[in-house]
């Protein structure tokens, strides 16, 4: 087992390596190699994109006649993804690069196509200056106008530096810096003005809902009515009988005083004299209760004699 993880076998002294028989291969045999695809293809068939990087079972085999500074070119075969197609391409030694054989086309090799135009050109031109002495003349003057022409432009670009080389630029930064902060310290002035002129809104409103809810509030209760005493009956029921009386003797007077004045005056006299009848009682109940009551007017007294009048008659 520890054999075969030895790197350098043993060779007897006796050893000749040309007695070894030799393989006689041929020099186009294909191999079977693991690959991937070089650059971005698509397939002329079926028209399937195939991506840089995409891995294929690739057959491999030596370009015969074809070498770059005795490097061999080799050829690889694939299939495409879809349809199976046979697309092949080979090593481009020259350009480090692959070139498309058949099978498909190549996309995105616009800058290597740029690249073989301006070779071509400047082959071109190599061999025209070669054979036309005058050209090369034309070409010579040509170069130099470009370079006076490119000279002059970074003339003018040294100058454009000189001239920003005056400006400060720490003090344009410092500017910016002060302005950034004036409008920062702005902002801030402006948002506090406005959460004022909010909360003063806000203050505002809450005392107008206030003022609104005192003026719906329920009225208050009234008062309980004092409760009357219990001696205020017996209070009140002088008060009323003497009230009505008052009532009936100024009923009677304003019936009987004025037509009966002159009579009553004329009679007065005359009853003076006169002794008492039967209603002799009654005339002295009144008298008594004229004397009594000191302070009845005259015609409540006036009234008084009416009635005995009339009694007697």
């Amino acid at each position: 087992m520890s054999e075969r993880k030895v790197l350098n076998k043993y060779y007897p002294p006796g050893f000749d390596p040309s007695k070894i028989p030799k393989l006689k291969l041929p020099k186009d045999r294909q191999y079977v190699v693991r690959l991937m695809a070089p650059f971005n293809m698509r397939c002329k068939t079926c028209g399937e994109y195939i991506y840089k990087g995409k891995k294929f079972n690739a057959r491999k085999e030596m370009v015969q006649n074809e070498a770059y500074l005795g490097l061999p070119i080799f050829r690889f075969y694939i299939k495409c993804t879809r349809c199976l197609a046979e697309i092949t391409f080979k090593t481009d030694p020259e350009n480090t690069d692959y070139t498309m054989e058949h099978g498909a086309t190549r996309n995105f090799q616009a800058e290597k196509l740029l690249e073989e135009e301006e070779k071509r050109v400047q082959k071109e031109r190599a061999d025209e200056e070669l054979n036309n002495p005058m050209k090369v003349l034309e070409n010579r003057t040509k170069y130099s106008k470009l370079e006076m022409e490119v000279l002059e432009n970074l003339q003018e670009l040294k100058d454009l530096n000189q001239r920003q080389a005056h400006v400060d630029f720490e003090a344009m930064l410092l500017q910016h810096r002060l302005s950034q902060e004036q409008r920062q310290q702005q902002q801030e002035e402006e948002d506090e003005r406005e959460t004022a002129a909010l909360l003063e809104e806000a203050y505002h409103r809450r005392l107008l809902e206030d003022s609104d809810s005192e003026d719906e509030a329920p009225p208050s209760r009234p008062r309980a009515a004092a409760r009357p005493k219990p001696t205020a009956i017996l209070e009140e029921a002088p008060k009323a009988k003497r009230k009505a009386e008052a009532v009936g003797s100024r009923a009677q007077l304003a019936g009987l005083v004025a037509p009966k004045k002159a009579k009553v005056e004329a009679s007065w006299d005359s009853k003076q004299v006169q002794m008492p009848t039967a209603g002799a009682p009654e005339n002295r109940k009144a008298d008594n209760h004229a004397s009594q009551t000191p302070g009845a007017s005259s015609l409540s007294q006036l009234g008084t004699y009416g009635d005995s009048e009339d009694s007697d008659s």
